[in-house]
């Protein structure tokens, strides 16, 4: 099966040029930059803005799912109060967003 799928699409038909295929290539890789790297390089690029933005007060949730609200920030840690006035200290890269989006019971 994949061998006859290579030779239809890599043999050269008559009247085309073999550069066709060389040229859908590229549009293939154009088109997966375009809808695939490049909207994954945007989502990570905003995350990493608003890891550095957060500040004291704010309520967030971490990668694990843990809801808190952060009580002391440092430089790539974090200190967050959970519910019964728990405290845990985690990494700035486990928070993934705010509660803002979140709906509210």
């Amino acid at each position: 099966m994949l061998n006859l799928l290579n030779v239809v699409l890599m043999a050269p038909q008559e009247g085309q040029s073999p550069y066709g295929n060389l040229l859908m290539l590229g549009a293939i890789v154009v088109v997966f930059y375009f809808f695939m790297i490049r909207p994954q390089m945007k989502r990570q690029k905003d995350l990493k803005k608003f890891r550095d933005e957060l500040k004291k007060g704010d309520k967030i949730v971490t990668t694990g799912g843990i809801y808190g609200k952060i009580v002391e920030l440092h430089e790539t840690t974090l200190i967050m109060e959970v519910e019964g006035q728990s405290r845990l200290k985690i990494d700035k890269v486990a928070v993934i967003k705010d509660m803002s989006d979140v709906a509210q019971k």
